[in-house]
């Protein structure tokens, strides 16, 4: 049978390719090397009879079979990674550990004050919070190396085999100090930001799509001094001190907004709302210390009057 066959070096080998678009990378990433990598994958293909993969300019890409079995490759992982956790937490006398995937958009939003409510009367349960780009969060995920992934909800080809359950929308703002010249500037226009440093989503994170098609619907292409950044902090810091203006999630700034610390510049950006919720994996039960997690974090949203639109609340999106 085909199934005795495939071994878990396999699939790892396998998903890491997928994840890193490199079989050099996945080999780094494995502590292997890539001859021993590429072996383990000529293997695999020859098990099943199909090509998985395909070189490409971009790196290595998946073929429709490799599509169609990723899916279940990922399913397989997760599965045999949450049976070693649970037989682990059994030998730790119950110590339950939940790894959650967050992205900036929720980071300095919700979760601070979800995390405090999960943990008023689940203190046994230790919590690891991961952040990183939403294509990273979302294959860690799919693996079973996280449990749940708080943030914008992800493209189309990111979400096969996830669930995702919506929370409420929320836009880009361009935000500045509070003393910059655009905020006075007379017929202020958005084309006046090519005047300044603009912080920029990076291609590839889940916002930059938004906000390329929103600017060039605007008539403003090619700015001309612009830095792409997903850091926060950096983000933060840079314009507090300089001319610059940053576009990103409403989220990760709506504190220092309201305290007065930065401020928006006065643009229509709803073409740019999108949807921030919880993406778990589609075949995969919550345990009860999950579902108490969830369950702060749609309290914690519900508080966000600004943010959060009750009508779409527990809207819930299963993916293929």
């Amino acid at each position: 049978m085909l199934e005795n066959r495939i071994k878990y070096r396999h699939l790892q080998c396998f998903l890491e390719v997928t994840r890193q678009g490199s079989v050099v990378r996945a080999a780094d990433a494995l502590a292997l090397t890539q001859p021993a990598v590429s072996k383990k994958l000529k293997e695999l293909e020859d098990i099943l009879g199909v090509r998985l993969l395909e070189r490409s300019k971009k790196g290595v890409e998946l073929t429709a079979f490799g599509n169609v079995f990723l899916e279940h490759a990922s399913t397989s992982v997760a599965a045999l990674r949450e049976g070693t956790e649970r037989v682990a937490q059994v030998q730790k006398k119950g110590l339950i550990r939940l790894s959650i995937g967050v992205l900036p958009t929720v980071a300095t939003s919700i979760l601070p004050e979800s995390v405090k409510r999960f943990r008023t009367n689940t203190l046994d349960i230790r919590l690891h919070l991961v952040s990183g780009a939403n294509s990273t969060l979302m294959s860690q995920l799919r693996i079973g190396e996280l449990d749940l992934v708080v943030g914008r909800l992800g493209v189309p080809e990111t979400m096969s085999g996830l669930s995702f359950q919506h929370l409420y929308s929320e836009q880009v703002s361009f935000v500045v100090r509070p003393d910059h010249p655009l905020l006075s500037k007379a017929n202020f226009q958005i084309s006046d930001i090519n005047e300044h440093t603009v912080l920029y989503p990076p291609k590839g994170s889940i916002t930059a799509p938004y906000v390329d098609r929103f600017l060039l619907s605007q008539g403003v292409s090619n700015l001309q001094d612009r830095i792409d950044t997903i850091s926060d902090s950096f983000g933060k810091e840079f314009i507090r001190n300089n001319d610059a203006v940053w576009i990103v999630s409403r989220g990760v700034v709506a504190r220092e907004i309201s305290d007065g610390e930065l401020a928006a510049l006065p643009v229509d950006s709803k073409e740019t709302l999108g949807a921030v919720g919880l993406t778990t994996r589609a075949d995969s039960h919550p345990s009860t210390a999950l579902k108490l997690f969830m369950a702060a974090v749609r309290e914690t949203a519900q508080t966000l009057d600004s943010y959060y639109n009750p009508a779409d609340h527990h809207k819930d999106f299963s993916a293929i």
